[in-house]
């Protein structure tokens, strides 16, 4: 069967023109994805030109052709200020096929070419997505959103706080872990969107079994020994509740604005009441609801049947005084794993439900930028 590591080794030659090195070996071929014949992959172009250099999505077709491959899916980007500098001065021995990271010493980091996020000179938008309870899609929101950011132009970043209940890897289809350069760990990117999480370090999908402090050192370096880059957005994954792990978060970012994500019943809205609540105890401004499985919608007939009931995130928005950002009805993406953009939770654009987080997408970046 055709795997990651042949589809690397076949694109290893094709190279830069202006830095005369390979993509691959700059990590400026990312998102790689083989699924039996079919091959995804996001080409970041060093060129400061809206479009890709002429010949390489031609060169990738070629090559990929020579392993019978014929369909291909490509998606470019230019790259950013940083992400050009950084390739300008990388060594060539670095490689993109590297095993799953492990947290490198706090001492190692010394040499971090990466902007101080916490710092609230950085400009970026911290967006803690938080829940009362389980089970509400706390985490399809925080990608769905993500993504609808990138969409939108913005930087986005996603850290999945949620420690004991990590799932944002697997919702985004991500199947490689990060690599380590310099003792820094460089995320995953995804649809556009750059990925921490503590499912990269846990192999075979064992338990954490950690006590609150450990938690927090956890956290802390997946803030200060990431190379995020320039970001617009971060979105913070937070596990339901408010336990230590939102604790912590809430004090170390002081800065960071608040989703609250419920369903229509009228019990999850009275529980998300107290995440909303903790929020404001805090000091941290609510963005708004998410009125998650609000509805669910007749493939056939078109109509609505509100299955959990009506009406949940219309009156948390208006006990906790804020605005009811989205209703998303409940459903999961048409993707189907031969697709080149497959993910088990990310909604397409062009779908109904994508549309309304592209919506949501815009709100938000209303209310965070309207200064």
């Amino acid at each position: 069967m055709l795997s990651r590591e042949q589809v690397l080794e076949t694109l290893q030659t094709i190279t830069d023109r202006s830095t005369g090195k390979s993509y691959i070996e700059m990590q400026l071929m990312r998102d790689i994805m083989v699924k039996e014949n079919h091959v995804s992959l996001t080409v970041v172009y060093l060129e400061d030109s809206d479009h890709p250099p002429e010949g390489l999505e031609h060169q990738i077709r070629e090559r990929l052709s020579t392993m019978n491959i014929s369909d291909v899916h490509i998606r470019f980007r230019k790259a950013s200020d940083w992400e050009r500098e950084k390739a300008g001065t990388k060594s060539s021995s670095a490689s993109a096929a590297k095993p799953k990271a492990s947290i490198p010493d706090k001492g190692h980091a010394a040499g971090l070419e990466n902007v101080d996020i916490l710092n609230e000179k950085s400009g970026v938008h911290f967006i803690a997505v938080a829940s009362g309870k389980g089970g509400v899609g706390k985490s399809t929101v925080t990608v769905n959103l993500a993504t609808a950011l990138a969409r939108a132009g913005k930087r986005v970043g996603i850290i999945d706080a949620d420690i004991y209940g990590f799932s944002i890897p697997d919702m985004m289809g991500i199947e490689e872990g990060p690599s380590v350069e310099d003792g820094v760990i460089q995320p995953v990117e995804r649809f556009g969107v750059k990925v921490m999480s503590m499912g990269f370090l846990v192999r075979e999908n064992a338990p954490v079994v950690w006590r609150g402090p450990m938690l927090g050192k956890m956290l802390r370096q997946f803030f200060s020994d990431v190379n995020w880059g320039q970001l617009d957005y971060m979105l913070l994954d937070l596990p339901p509740g408010t336990g230590d792990v939102a604790l912590d978060l809430h004090q170390m970012v002081p800065h960071s604005s608040e989703i609250i994500v419920t369903t229509p019943h009228a019990t999850a809205a009275f529980v998300a009441a107290r995440a909303g609540s903790m929020a404001i105890q805090t000091k941290h401004e609510i963005l708004g609801v998410v009125e998650n499985m609000a509805y669910y919608e007749c493939s056939k007939c078109g109509e609505k049947d509100y299955i959990f009931g009506r009406g949940g995130g219309g009156k948390l928005a208006e006990m906790l005084h804020t605005d009811l950002l989205a209703q998303i009805p409940l459903g999961a993406p048409d993707n189907h794993v031969a697709e080149p953009d497959f993910s088990p939770s990310v909604y397409k654009p062009t779908t109904k439900i994508g549309a309304l987080y592209d919506e949501m997408a815009a709100n938000v970046i209303h209310k965070c930028e309207k200064d």
